[in-house]
């Protein structure tokens, strides 16, 4: 049976959030607002739970959704071969608006979909978001709402759009603020030689580069290194092997999916995070994901 839980209410909030831990174990999606707009989850590890929110949604396994960790330190938990710089920027900007994509760890029981062996990593800076993921562990999350349509800003709006196929919502008032748009994360692909921005969202290049000089911005091609004096660049040197990602980012589509998927990629999920170029053997992208919420 469907349950809306008034989160603004201590009493209800407690009682949502038992109710959406159990939901979670046995393999029940559930809706609760993060620091974007709302998401609707399921437990990361379960075939079965990730299938059901795909489904939910009316998306297919080429959108595979982001994963949601309570806490910093579930990076290498569920993620290999972290760059350093990649390290850097989850240090400086989570929880907040930054999904990194990573090379997902192999040892794993899961199945998010056509990840390419990526998994799209997010903390979010939202309490309740904290709460839950912190009763559940890591959470397969896209945005709450059908592919195709406006991501819910609300519990209420979520349900009307996803209905009884949720088993518990948990309402805290709008995400943003009423009358703000919604800002999906930014997405940065951190599985190849450069890390480099897929996605443009609420962490501006600026700030990454503060951080992280090397960042590539959305589209941008790494310079060819100087040649020793005397000698030319090859043709085939001026340039990297990667196509740049040319499209801009949509408005938030599920929280994210909206995204611009890499040339020669699959289509970006709204709550979720774009897959971008793997980049140490291939030049064959990665499949986008849903970033947000």
């Amino acid at each position: 049976m469907t349950t809306t839980y008034n989160c603004t209410s201590d009493d209800e909030r407690a009682k949502g959030l038992e109710h959406a831990q159990r939901a979670i174990s046995e393999k029940k999606c559930v809706v609760f607002p993060t620091d974007t707009v709302y998401g609707i989850a399921a437990d990361a590890f379960s075939p079965q739970a990730v299938t059901m929110l795909l489904v939910s949604k009316g998306r297919s396994r080429a959108m595979p959704p982001p994963v949601l960790i309570p806490r910093i330190n579930a990076l290498d938990g569920l993620a290999t071969d972290v760059p350093a710089d990649a390290r850097k920027l989850a240090e400086a900007f989570w929880p907040g608006g930054l999904t990194l994509i990573l090379h997902a760890q192999p040892s794993l029981d899961w199945d998010l979909g056509e990840t390419k062996g990526t998994v799209a990593l997010r903390m979010p800076d939202d309490e309740i978001a904290q709460e839950l993921l912190t009763l559940t562990g890591p959470l397969a999350v896209s945005s709450a709402n059908r592919t195709g349509h406006a991501p819910g800003q609300t519990a209420a709006a979520a349900r009307e759009q996803l209905a009884d196929s949720v088993e518990v919502y948990l309402e805290g008032g709008f995400r943003p603020l009423e009358g703000e748009a919604a800002v999906p994360s930014t997405i940065v692909d951190a599985t190849g030689p450069r890390l480099r921005v897929v996605r443009n969202g609420a962490v501006t290049l600026d700030q990454l580069r503060e951080h992280v000089p090397g960042v590539l911005g959305l589209g941008e091609i790494p310079m060819a290194e100087e040649e020793p004096a005397g000698e030319a660049a090859a043709p085939d040197e001026a340039a990297p092997a990667e196509a740049a990602h040319a499209e801009a980012a949509p408005a938030p589509d599920e929280a994210a999916r909206a995204q611009a998927a890499p040339a020669g990629g699959s289509p970006v999920d709204e709550t979720a995070a774009v897959e971008s170029p793997s980049g140490e053997h291939t030049a064959v992208p990665a499949p986008v994901r849903n970033p947000e919420p």
